[in-house]
Formats: structure tokens, C-alpha cells, sequence
């Protein structure tokens, strides 16, 4: 799996969700992607202010994070952690810092905040979910 994609120059941004559904180390919101051609699941988190994009897939098993739908951080709000076998995650960067990812990382996807919304942007690996 590459570290990053390209951006895709003709790809519209596509709206997440209202800046205000993503708190500081709290609940992030998930969305559909496509990876490959097959269905997956994006999602976005804020940490130190900034939002911050994944393909919600562990580096140690291809399987989804979440605890609960939303639910990446651990409890202390400063790590991300796999639900399944603990692999954990630096927010801002998506770096393994610990657990059996093992120097992996997680796929980032490109996002930004405008106008009270939060986007995400397609690249040639992370795509549009398939209608």
C-alpha cells in the first residue's frame, strides 16, 4: 500500500460532515470511500485543532479501528488505537507509536476545514465510493 496518493487535479472536494460534529480528541466521523474499487471507510478526527483524515484500516490488520462507530482515541484522547488488538496510533501524523503495528502507519486521506464544513479530497489511491 503507498504512503500517500497523488491528488487527483479534476476530483472535487467532497463534504464530510459540519465542523462542529468533530471535537477536539472526541468522536470522529466516518465515510464512504473506495479503495481500489472496493467499498471502504474513511474517517476524520481533530487533534491540536487541526483535522486529520484515515482510511479506517489498522497497519497491523487490514480491519476497521473503531471501538464503537466513531470511536478511534483511546481514552486519554491522545492516541488513536485499534479496537481489535491495540495497535496505536500518533493522531496527527498517523504513525504507529506503539503496539503490534510495528513501524506501520495509517493510510492517510487528504482533508481541510472551509466555511464551518470539513472536506475530504480524492487521490489516485482513495477514491469516491462506488454508487
Amino acid at each position: 500500500m503507498p504512503e500517500e496518493g497523488s491528488p487527483v487535479s479534476d476530483a472535487p472536494s467532497i463534504p464530510v460532515c459540519l465542523s462542529v460534529a468533530v471535537e477536539e480528541g472526541g468522536k470522529g466521523q466516518r465515510f464512504p470511500v473506495s479503495v481500489q474499487g472496493a467499498d471502504a471507510v474513511g474517517f476524520v478526527i481533530r487533534y491540536d485543532g487541526v483535522v486529520h483524515g484515515y482510511l479506517n484500516r489498522c497497519a497491523h490488520v487490514p480491519i476497521e479501528m473503531d471501538w464503537e462507530k466513531g470511536e478511534f482515541f483511546e481514552s486519554s484522547g491522545l492516541y488513536l488505537m485499534c479496537a481489535t488488538h491495540g495497535a496505536v496510533y500518533e493522531p496527527a501524523t498517523g504513525k504507529c507509536a506503539g503496539g503490534p503495528c510495528r513501524g506501520g502507519r495509517l493510510q492517510p486521506i487528504p482533508t481541510f476545514e472551509s466555511d464551518g464544513q470539513i472536506f475530504w479530497t480524492p487521490d489516485d489511491f482513495i477514491r469516491p465510493a462506488m454508487a
